[in-house]
């Protein structure tokens, strides 16, 4: 009779062995399961950010500043997990922006409760503008319903409201969209003439995936994003 070995494995090990199976088949160029995992290339930085609490394992990978993506295994309970993004700082004064365009192009999962979004920084982190371009499951935005817009290239509602350390204003897009370019100077320049805000400086321009919940393991993938300003 032939005795069968059976080996133990710790629950963490097998945590870490289904996000390392998740990954991409193909070998990314760089990639890491750590909570504030960063890696820069061609002047943008990508962060797995996982800043949420009850986050589960969260694997991001990355190819280049616009191809890379996360495999996430979040629970579904309410609440943000992690942001994963690209960045790319411009730094700018909106009176000195001649332009500021940014395109994305992604693959997202239909599970799950997330937004995939915009986040931009202005005078440093007193201004927060989300742009939401597409979302699923129950998310919402911070604040109230202030009106629509047809306003760099998208059709929006619009919500305004604080989250105790800064302002913060979201356009969520009128129907979802998994590709697109965005003219991120009209928006700006949309919230200054509407009073909301001064001739503030431009700061950081992030591009990812707000997760709350994916839970059995879930794919989002950034096939292209840039972000172009003068």
């Amino acid at each position: 009779m032939r005795k069968t070995l059976r080996l133990f494995v710790p629950a963490s090990m097998l945590v870490m062995l289904v996000g390392l199976l998740a990954t991409p088949a193909h070998a990314a160029v760089w990639s890491s399961t750590d909570q504030w995992g960063t890696w820069t290339n061609g002047g943008y930085t990508l962060y797995n950010n996982i800043w949420g609490g009850g986050a589960g394992p969260q694997t991001i990978w990355a190819n280049s500043y616009s191809n890379w993506g996360v495999w996430a295994n979040h629970p579904n309970t309410g609440g943000v997990k992690s942001y994963p993004n690209a960045t790319r700082n411009v730094n700018r004064r909106i009176s000195a922006l001649g332009s500021a365009r940014s395109s994305f192009n992604v693959t997202v999962p239909g599970g799950g409760a997330y937004t995939t979004a915009y986040d931009i920084w202005c005078d440093g982190h007193t201004y927060e503008i989300m742009l939401w371009m597409n979302k699923f499951g129950p998310v919402g935005p911070l604040g109230s319903r202030q009106t629509s817009t047809s306003v760099g290239g998208h059709s929006w509602d619009v919500y305004r409201g604080s989250n105790g350390s800064n302002q913060v204003f979201s356009f969520v897009r009128q129907g979802n969209t998994s590709s697109g370019t965005v003219d991120i100077k009209a928006v700006l320049t949309w919230l200054r003439t509407n009073g909301w805000f001064g001739d503030v400086t431009l700061g950081d321009v992030q591009f990812g995936y707000e997760i709350t919940s994916s839970s059995g393991g879930m794919d989002f993938r950034t096939n292209s994003f840039s972000v172009s300003s003068s």
